[in-house]
């Protein structure tokens, strides 16, 4: 797992001063690549990398890799799990390999196959893969969105296009012609989902996050920058596997590759407790370490998470540890992520898991399970899906406010049932100017019916027929990308790697042929029942695991933000930014009592906080400009 940046421009030759702007882009990201730092330079072509080793530790896998005859380059952050597969193949044609790296497997690949090698990966990966003969480079997200990579597109004071990507949103933002422009669109994006990006809108002016499953083609000649594009939306959903319980154990032991010590995420509830299971089993009990996060006496009778967890790592004999989050931390830690990522955060949930990071760091661990991609996958959101149910039915209560009910299509539905602010609430949360500049919200509106018109295609594409196929595939394009963001920005953070064994394109993709009967269950009574989620997983796994785990009702790391947001307030309150954008009452209400009013405060008190670190960082740049000499 690593931390990539580059600059590829349409001049012949790329400015002397661009080689500093990569490198302080690279290392804006040490914390993602704490081993080692690479750098490589071609005409119009700048490569940095941040290294964290954990397959090959050799120098030889080290970043930006070049192929044997240097006319292909690659930085490479993610892991490949059907490396061993994908490279025998390759040796059978000829190739040979130096290191047992997979970014030497992938490199291979696209050496050998082109651009058609993305559809050959199974794995996590955000990348960028150069020609340097032909000066044409690929750039790609995996499938599913496990990795980040932003970019931008901006013209240097010559005339030449540049080109511009990074892991993260921070390292993008050491680039000298990148002003760190919030967004005003993407503000009431954020304030809408809690999502920090929805599709490819971000917070920051002209910086988008790619889309998963998207491979750009730049061709950067002299003269010339030229960006085209590619989904590699359904690739796959080819690659199945008839079975959940054999695939999700196949899945699960590839992500088990590792040369650095490899734990795994334990929180109690089924999704981790299956991982656990596999995991343990494959490494042995006494070789796998677990850690579950959360806050003492925050969860709900009969639900607390530490003693699920515990009862989970007695059941499979890990060493288990717990990475306790108080009030304290919390606000410290909280102002310490947004400063470091340049981004609010989309869930109190990520202090949670940045603890739990720097915990089993400490311990020694370099790459966690993590047990993301399930709920999205096999259904086991029952209230956002019993709430779609009854939608399809003509029957939810935001129906039959409309004179029209029918006149709501279910993009929009998504967005009204789901949404912390409701674009109904905009005139009593924004001020006046804000509201008319980004015009009433009508773009956001739009961006969620269009994501669920290609949700719909896929879901005609697998041949179902049942709507809450269509809603739950919205929940995987939408909500997964934000969780896996989440866990990925959290844990590296820290220099931890994030392995999410359900989110992976073969288990993906055999979840999404199953019919909904075999994921979710909506009972016509209108009763809740936990085997009525996630069932094929439940019948799969059931016998395997202790009867508590398996009837536990839905939890997540229990956090009780609403009454530890106090340093916030003071932030919200001082903030003349943030009274740009909402009404000052709305401010104060909220500032009075959060607890109350939590679904304005969160985002609210992380935008004002994300204000202020975007306002110490324009500081920074004006004084580092400042000091510099002035040109001949």
């Amino acid at each position: 797992m690593c931390g990539i940046a580059g600059i590829l421009s349409s001049s012949r030759q790329l400015d002397p001063s661009r080689r500093e702007t990569v490198i302080a882009m690279r290392d804006r990201m040490a914390h993602r690549g704490p081993d080692a730092e690479g750098l490589l330079e071609r005409d119009g072509c700048l490569l940095g990398h941040r290294r964290l080793a954990v397959v090959d530790l050799s120098p030889d896998a080290a970043q930006p890799m070049l192929s044997p005859d240097g006319r292909f380059a690659i930085v490479y952050n993610g892991e490949l799990y059907n490396d061993a597969e994908l490279r025998a193949d390759l040796t059978r044609i000829g190739v040979r390999f130096r290191t047992a790296s997979d970014t030497e497997t992938v490199l291979a690949a696209f050496g050998v196959f082109g651009e058609h090698a993305f559809e050959k990966l199974r794995g996590m990966f955000a990348l960028c893969a150069v020609d340097i003969e032909r000066r044409v480079a690929w750039l790609a997200r995996d499938p599913l969105g496990i990795k980040p990579l932003y970019t931008a597109r901006r013209t240097d004071p010559a005339g030449a296009e540049e080109f511009i990507f990074a892991s993260e949103i921070a390292a993008l933002l050491q680039h000298p012609l990148i002003e760190p422009t919030p967004d005003r669109l993407g503000i009431v994006s954020y304030l809408t989902t809690s999502r920090t990006s929805f599709a490819e809108r971000t917070l920051i002016e002209g910086v988008q996050l790619l889309e998963p499953g998207t491979v750009l083609r730049v061709r950067f000649a002299p003269g010339e920058l030229r960006v085209t594009r590619r989904s590699l939306w359904d690739s796959f959903t080819a690659r199945i596997s008839a079975d959940v319980g054999a695939a999700v154990e196949e899945s699960v032991r590839l992500h088990l590759r590792s040369d650095v010590p490899l734990c795994t995420l334990l929180s109690g509830g089924l999704d981790s407790s299956i991982i656990a299971t596999i995991a343990s089993k494959e490494l042995g009990a006494k070789e796998l370490m677990s850690f579950a996060a959360g806050a003492k006496g925050a969860s709900a009778p009969g639900q607390d998470d530490f003693a699920f967890a515990r009862h989970m790592a007695e059941h499979v004999g890990t060493t288990h540890t717990e990475a306790v989050v108080t009030q304290e931390l919390f606000e410290s830690r909280w102002r310490e992520i947004v400063e470091r990522s340049l981004l609010p955060l989309s869930t109190p949930n990520e202090v949670a898991i940045n603890e739990v990071a720097r915990t089993l760091r400490a311990r020694g661990c370099i790459v966690t399970l993590s047990g993301e991609g399930a709920d999205e996958l096999f259904g086991g959101y029952d209230l956002a899906l019993l709430a779609a149910a009854q939608f399809r039915d003509g029957t939810h209560a935001i129906q039959q406010r409309l004179a029209n009910p029918h006149a709501l299509t279910p993009g929009e539905f998504e967005m009204l049932a789901n949404a912390w602010l409701t674009p109904e609430s905009y005139h009593e949360a924004f001020a006046p100017e804000f509201l008319e500049s980004v015009d009433y919200g009508v773009a956001i509106r739009e961006d969620f019916i269009r994501e669920f018109a290609r949700c719909e295609e896929a879901a005609a594409m697998l041949g179902h027929h049942d709507p809450l196929q269509s809603h739950l595939i919205f929940q995987r394009r939408t909500n997964l990308p934000s969780l896996l963001l989440r866990l990925d920005s959290a844990a590296m953070l820290e220099g931890v790697e994030g392995r999410t064994p359900f989110a992976d394109v073969v288990v993906a993709g055999l979840a999404e042929r199953l019919p909904m009967h075999r994921k979710f269950v909506a009972r016509t009574d209108g009763q809740r029942r936990v085997q009525d989620t996630k069932v094929a997983l439940r019948e799969a796994f059931g016998p395997r695991l202790p009867g508590a785990i398996v009837t536990r009702e839905k939890a997540s790391f229990p956090l009780p933000f609403q009454n530890w947001i106090g340093a916030a307030r003071r932030a919200a309150l001082e903030s003349e930014t943030l009274r740009t954008v909402y009404r000052p009452e709305i401010i104060e209400a909220v500032c009075a009592g959060p607890s109350r009013l939590w679904h304005l405060a969160w985002p609210m008190l992380n935008l004002a906080l994300w204000f202020e670190a975007m306002e110490s960082h324009q500081r920074a740049r004006r004084s580092a400009r400042a000091s510099q000499p002035e040109p001949n």
